[in-house]
């Protein structure tokens, strides 16, 4: 049993040292233990320090393309290196090495496809009380549009078997952990979490630059990604709304057709209501080719889990 941890960096030649001393070098129920650090474009000796501190693999991106394109990049080099289980962590040292024990127990033990290491948010000390809220509440819109129990559905310490990291398509370009757990579910992948503890900061995150950011992006991922797997659903919500308001006008009209002598003067509500009509089917129409956009989505998803997975046997047999 292979396991590779995975550390994203970008400009982390001050704290990625220490991440890598405090990784675990054996693991009961592991044959072999891999670092691979993927470099996003850094500007300093990120580089240099993960070579001297002895790191296994090191894959370097000729820029900067966020941490959502150094996560998926991780994952596809760790499969050709022929991993069975794959743990991601943050090079900032965030994250305690020895969880990751703790962390890939379930996997080892058949119970899931995807760990999660669930922080203690409301005990943190370094997290304001509107960051804390936002935690919760981000947690709590992922689980419903996920169907998971994940209580932390941000936290970037998280560990995959071969099979999940090959059902994985990360779009996003701001960030993998909401993506991927609402991808999860329409996979057939199985989610756990562990609770882990986690070290002081050494700096502020990178990944935006104000609250405010962060709620705009993140909505805007979860959105769209549960559009993305549910276009048909979502667009006859939309589009029954919208009909429902000129269906509304229809009997608004009628109503003072026939209970108000003479011109009803509201002729303009059944032209409104016209637009209303038309616009919520056009929509609805939306919806269904969106849903054959969708099923082949799901299609190319499947080719592409059994070329991984081809590539995958072939490396495991060399």
């Amino acid at each position: 049993m292979k396991l590779i941890i995975q550390i994203p960096c970008y400009n982390e030649e001050k704290f990625l040292e220490q991440t890598i001393k405090d990784l675990p070098k054996s693991i009961e129920r592991i044959d072999k233990i891999e670092v691979l650090v993927i470099d996003d474009g850094s500007k300093d000796n990120t580089v240099e320090v993960a070579r001297r501190a002895g790191v296994n693999h090191i894959v370097r991106l000729t820029q900067r393309y966020g941490l959502a394109r150094a996560f998926t990049t991780g994952l596809d080099a760790a499969l050709n290196l022929g991993a069975d289980i794959i743990v991601n962590t943050d090079a900032d040292n965030q994250y305690r090495g020895e969880d990751i024990a703790k962390l890939i127990k379930p996997i080892l033990n058949h119970q899931a496809d995807i760990v999660i290491g669930k922080r203690d948010i409301q005990n943190i000390p370094h997290f304001s009380k509107v960051k804390k809220f936002l935690q919760k509440l981000g947690s709590w819109v992922v689980r419903k549009f996920s169907g998971s129990s994940i209580e932390d559905a941000t936290s970037g310490f998280r560990a995959y078997n071969c099979k999940a990291a090959m059902c994985l398509h990360v779009l996003s370009d701001f960030t993998y952990t909401l993506e991927t757990l609402i991808q999860s579910r329409h996979a057939g992948l199985t989610v756990a979490s562990v609770p882990v503890q986690i070290n002081k900061p050494v700096r502020q995150s990178r990944l935006f630059s104000s609250l405010a950011e962060y709620i705009r992006k993140s909505v805007t991922t979860i959105f769209r990604i549960y559009l993305m797997y549910n276009p048909l659903k979502t667009f006859s919500w939309i589009g029954c709304i919208i009909m429902s308001g000129g269906l509304i006008l229809v009997f608004r009209f009628l109503y003072f057709y026939f209970i108000t002598p003479g011109p009803t003067g509201k002729t303009q509500s059944l032209i409104i209501a016209g637009v209303f009509l038309l616009i919520g089917f056009q929509i609805i129409i939306f919806g269904f080719l969106a849903d054959l956009t969708a099923k082949n989505r799901k299609l190319i998803e499947d080719i592409l889990f059994r070329i991984k997975k081809n590539e995958f046997d072939k490396n495991k047999s060399v």
